[in-house]
């Protein structure tokens, strides 16, 4: 008997040693705890753990990991000195919510695509570098979310709108750089924010709708500047110290969100900015005056009159006033505080003056840009040579011309970065290690009238801040000299990667060029859409698009149409307004308005559907012309196919392409009122991505991808869009 028993013993541990592996585990959550055991070097200290999927995670109670049913929902593995990376594979773990690594030695970029319904995800603590992985924007049920003491660098992206849950976040003790991204500021159930320690710059003033929900707040040792908002103070836990925040109290907040117009349905929409509606269009509040005024009119005109003679009464006492406060500071030594009107361009042409003091209004038109508190007197000097007192908003630093001098190498040949619209632009070392670039405005390219309007100028641009526009972070007007001091991009422009660098083309795979199209989309839907007045370009070519090492795209040169007379056509057409990115109405008229923008934005698009240049009169007569080559042939699938950039290599899915080429078809439309505005094209190109991910996710093949899919991890990111 005993013998039998033996006998049966054995037999069971063979039949269990022969079971199938992972028969507890779904076979996709073993493979990827696996891959990962392999990625951190099949460490020792973890019990139970295997590698090559063969393993049972939940079957076996492998050290750390939690299961309910066959999925894994929890991976616990604080502070056990674990080295490697993350492997690849962190997305098929569909089942997981919590995730603590923290306080190990794991290195390498956090993976692109993180296990989709995490609400727990700890990575703080250890050597991570690159950027923020983007699909955190679709983690819609992640609580808790700290990647801080890490190397993470660049901007953190627009990623946290979908965030609705999200209620404590850590970045601090980074390298993060950049303005905060506006999705912050929808994150409603925030109670904890944590970002001291970085780089971060711009202002804060994202921040101001969550402080009725924070209750932690630090931002403490980063560059951010400007004002802090009152509202900031009633956050009981605040830090900010170690920042350039400006003295006094903080501005009104900038109207540039406003609430959109109430239309009625049978009310013809408008691009804003188009100038007048049509006959038979008239507002709602226009149509009611008039059918009420027949009954109403005697007694509106008494109300009227009344009111006209007590504003007049005040009017006198105003004006009283006034005279006795400008005789008293002529007789004082202080300066006193002036902004002059704002002179912007708007898309008929013409040019309109909004006083800064004039009657607020609801017209987004006549919407007036913040007065800011603080002012500081600058020495400005005329042709003459004569000095005058003049007053600028502090938005940007003043710098002296021997101090951009010493940091170009007295503006030496090898400091020069390239020749734009008015003048050269140049790489500035500045002795603390800080790199800037340095646009010298020709002093011919710019009238007495402009020289005058440069400040006004210098302080509209330096309000202009969004994730994909190089920011001006400073300027110069000493002896005569008119300089724009700028953040330095680092790798170079898209026209020249484009076209003059075939390895660096061959890098900008297809998602990468659809990412470029995306973020230049959104600097302009910022620039028409959302700054009140409208800032229209009026100089989009793909050498004003900055790229950096991640290949985001920054966009140059905005705002430096308001240094042109629009007045002055040939000096307009000299300067601004690009051969081959030059809308129908601007070669012909030389009228330039947001449609014009959106024509050449499309031209850029078939920069990055082709590789070929906008001009190109080494090619045959009929293909010199890249729109009137292209056009007619971006809705025939296999001329499609052809014209696509050799240095894709092919490696482009079929229905990305022909969804690419809709949106150029719409923007180059010779008819500025057929184009499209910005927002709708910004729709658009998300939209392409959106499709593009949820159809991969479905099935790979059936992107129609004209090559496998790579295995390594760093092109996972390459085959999301």
């Amino acid at each position: 008997m005993e013998a039998l028993a033996a006998a049966l013993a054995a037999g069971l541990l063979l039949a269990l040693a022969a079971a199938p592996a992972g028969a507890d585990t779904d076979s996709a959550d073993a493979a990827a705890l696996g891959n990962l055991y392999s990625s951190w070097n099949s460490p020792s200290q973890l019990a139970g753990w295997s590698a090559g999927g063969g393993g049972d995670p939940c079957g076996a109670a492998w050290q750390g990991v939690t299961c309910s049913g066959a999925g894994v929902t929890e991976i616990k593995l604080p502070g056990i000195g674990l080295n490697g990376s993350l492997g690849y594979e962190l997305s098929n773990l569909f089942s997981l919510n919590t995730l603590d690594l923290s306080n190990n030695n794991l290195n390498g970029s956090i993976p692109y695509q993180l296990p989709p319904n995490l609400t727990y995800l700890n990575l703080a603590g250890n050597n991570f570098s690159g950027n923020l992985p983007y699909s955190i924007k679709d983690m819609a049920s992640i609580e808790y979310l700290n990647l801080s003491h890490n190397s993470l660098s660049s901007q953190m992206g627009d990623l946290f709108g979908n965030l609705s849950s999200l209620s404590e976040l850590d970045v601090s003790f980074n390298t993060l750089t950049g303005d905060l991204p506006n999705s912050i500021g929808s994150l409603s159930n925030l109670s904890s924010l944590f970002m001291q320690n970085n780089q971060f710059t711009g202002s804060v003033n994202v921040l101001r709708g969550l402080s009725s929900a924070l209750t932690t707040l630090n931002i403490a040792n980063n560059n951010f500047s400007g004002w802090i908002p009152k509202e900031l103070n009633s956050i009981p836990d605040l830090t900010l110290g170690g920042n350039s925040f400006a003295n006094g109290p903080a501005p009104p907040p900038p109207p540039f969100m406003p609430p959109p117009p109430q239309r009625p349905r049978n009310r013809p929409k408008h691009s804003q900015g188009q100038g007048d509606a049509p006959k038979g269009s008239e507002s709602p509040t226009i149509q009611s005056d008039k059918k009420q005024g027949l009954g109403t009119g005697p007694l509106v005109g008494i109300i009227a009159g009344s009111i006209v003679a007590v504003l007049c009464v005040l009017l006198l006492l105003v004006c009283c006033m006034r005279n006795v406060r400008r005789r008293k500071d002529d007789a004082s030594s202080e300066s006193k505080d002036f902004v002059g009107p704002l002179t912007v361009n708007i898309e008929r042409g013409s040019s309109r003056e909004i006083p800064e003091h004039s009657v607020e209004n609801t017209s987004t038109a006549t919407v007036k840009l913040p007065t800011p508190e603080k002012m500081t007197p600058e020495r400005v000097y005329g042709k003459n040579g004569s000095m005058r007192k003049t007053k600028v908003p502090i938005t940007a630093t003043p710098y002296t011309v021997a101090s951009l001098q010493v940091a170009t190498n007295s503006f030496c040949q090898d400091s020069l970065l390239g020749e734009g619209s008015l003048g050269r632009v140049y790489k500035a070392d500045f002795p603390n290690g800080k790199v800037l670039a340095v646009k010298k405005i020709d002093s011919a390219a710019l009238s007495l009238q402009e020289e005058d309007n440069f400040l006004e100028a210098v302080s509209s641009m330096s309000r202009l801040r969004h994730p994909n526009i190089v920011p001006l972070t400073g300027y110069c007007v000493e002896h005569g000299q008119r300089l724009l001091v700028y953040e330095y991009i680092g790798n170079g422009t898209l026209h020249d990667i484009l076209h003059f660098s075939d390895e660096m083309s061959r890098k900008l795979t297809w998602n990468i060029r659809v990412r470029i199209a995306l973020g230049t989309a959104r600097a302009l839907e910022y620039l028409h859409e959302v700054c009140l007045p409208s800032v229209v370009h009026r100089n989009f070519k793909s050498s004003n698009i900055l790229l950096d090492e991640e290949h985001n795209p920054h966009l140059s040169d905005c705002g430096l149409a308001a240094l042109t007379p629009n007045t002055e056509r040939q000096v307009s057409t000299e300067v601004f307004g690009s051969f081959g990115y030059s809308a129908p109405e601007f070669a012909m008229s030389g009228i330039y308005t947001v449609k014009s923008d959106v024509y050449s934005f499309g031209v850029v698009m078939l920069e990055l559907l082709t590789g070929r240049k906008p001009l190109d009169s080494s090619r045959e007569r009929s293909e010199q012309s890249l729109v009137r080559w292209a056009t007619p042939q971006l809705h025939d699938i296999d001329a499609l196919a052809k014209m696509v950039d050799p240095a894709l290599n092919g490696m482009y899915p079929a229905k990305s392409l022909s969804r690419f080429a809709d949106i150029i078809a719409l923007c180059v439309q010779p008819e500025p009122e057929f184009r499209p505005p910005m927002s709708e094209v910004v729709q658009q190109l998300v939209r392409l991505m959106q499709r593009a991910s949820i159809v991969r996710r479905q099935s790979g093949e059936e992107l129609g991808f004209s090559y496998r899919a790579p295995e390594r991890e760093g092109d996972v990111r390459d085959i999301s869009f």
